[in-house]
């Protein structure tokens, strides 16, 4: 189709219901809009009330497209043709994008909030489909399932003709809603857990526990690698990547084989307790589903939330794995995900975990153990390395890793 459009017209999700804080929330959304675009210096920004236009001002519209999809906040956008409030020029921008469209049928809706234009909504669609109708030769008109729908809005700013609405990722613009610690692996659910988060307004301070030699470089370039795709939604992700080699070599040294992934969890759930409390953190969050690994049936998950004292958020705990497959997928985190790098948790899964561990009982092994567990995890975290991901970084090069594994 050819780009005929001079304007989006932007629509805010959930941003109604926020009352008296609107007014911040919408300005926090359109800052974010604006850095997202930013590589294009000819767009023009304004807004009314509920509503942000963005004058393309020559910029092509699919070029502002995919970004504008994957900015939370947005229930959904239109590329449109902003015209006067003139009959004749709505006309002519109606017939500009049937002739750009070139369907066999169409339709015209309408909607005027600017009560002073002087044709009726009814009479306003009658109109404009007589005039496309008169000037496209075959054209007809189906109003139940038309090839094209042209819309119009006759507003106080102006008239504004499109003919799709796109949806948008919804939700809160991110960093409204505070900030989460997010436990992130080389797997399938963390990811889109921390996209779930995301789309609330958290902000994600993200942790990745690295065990070399059993994990490779490659492993942690794969989760450098997620984080840089969960930054097209959010702007930006921090990633600290935690040596946690120390840690569970000592436990599997001094703790019961079947209770090994509980325990390495309850380490990894102090840790990123400290570093929550280092960046202001309000929360934890993991990709946990319940029952779908043995360590995390409810017992499990109980045991090893005790080890922290702050919530632990688990945006996917009533999914089943092809849902949050499906997710993975439409956010783009799938094919990373499943590449063959394993994570600390995979290379230390004993053969048969316990499912149902006691709370006493894991204390009581804990304090028998005698471990320097202050000492671990303030190692651990004094060697942390601290990743920056944002859209601007560099995709990681998989090619010949997924060429082989897909």
């Amino acid at each position: 189709m050819i780009d005929v459009y001079t304007t989006v017209l932007i629509r805010f999700g959930e941003l109604a219901l926020k009352g008296k804080n609107r007014a911040d929330f919408e300005a926090r959304l359109i800052q974010d809009i604006k850095r997202r675009l930013k590589a294009f210096p000819e767009l023009a920004f304004w807004r009314t009330h509920g509503r942000l236009y963005i004058e393309l001002g020559g910029t092509p519209y699919e070029a502002v497209a995919e970004p504008l999809q994957r900015i939370f906040g947005l229930i959904s956008f239109s590329p449109a043709i902003r015209v006067p409030l003139e009959l004749e020029a709505i006309q002519a921008a109606a017939l500009r994008l049937v002739e750009a469209a070139r369907p066999k049928t169409f339709k015209v809706s309408a909607r005027r909030t600017a009560r002073a234009f002087p044709v009726p909504t009814p009479e306003l669609m009658k109109r404009v489909g007589a005039y496309v109708l008169k000037r496209v030769p075959g054209l007809k008109v189906d109003v139940h399932a038309p090839e094209q729908e042209v819309m119009v809005e006759v507003r106080q700013e102006g008239a504004f003709v499109y003919d799709r609405v796109v949806p948008g990722a919804g939700g809160f613009p991110v960093g409204t809603s505070g900030k989460v610690v997010l436990l992130l692996s080389g797997g399938i659910d963390s990811p889109v857990a921390g996209w779930y988060i995301m789309r609330k307004g958290v902000e994600v301070e993200a942790v990745y526990y690295h065990s070399p030699p059993y994990t490779s470089e490659r492993a942690k370039l794969k989760v450098a690698e997620l984080a840089r795709l969960l930054s097209l939604w959010s702007g930006r992700v921090r990633l600290r990547v935690v040596p946690f080699t120390e840690i569970q070599e000592a436990l599997k040294a001094s703790v019961p084989e079947p209770l090994l992934t509980t325990f390495m969890r309850r380490y990894m759930m102090r840790i990123a307790e400290r570093i929550a409390d280092e960046v202001g953190a309000l929360a934890l969050a993991t990709g946990e589903s319940l029952g779908q690994v043995a360590s995390q049936t409810l017992e499990n998950l109980h045991v090893i939330a005790a080890a922290t004292r702050l919530p632990v958020l688990r945006p996917l705990i009533g999914l089943d794995k092809t849902e949050i497959i499906a997710l993975a997928r439409k956010i783009g985190t799938y094919e990373t995900s499943i590449l063959p790098y394993e994570d600390c948790c995979t290379v230390f899964t004993p053969a048969h975990p316990q499912t149902k561990p006691k709370l006493a009982k894991v204390e009581a092994i804990e304090a028998r153990a005698g471990l320097d567990r202050e000492g671990m995890i303030g190692r651990a975290l004094q060697g942390t390395e601290v990743l920056e991901l944002s859209p601007e970084t560099p995709p990681a090069r998989f090619e010949a890793e997924l060429e082989l594994y897909l």
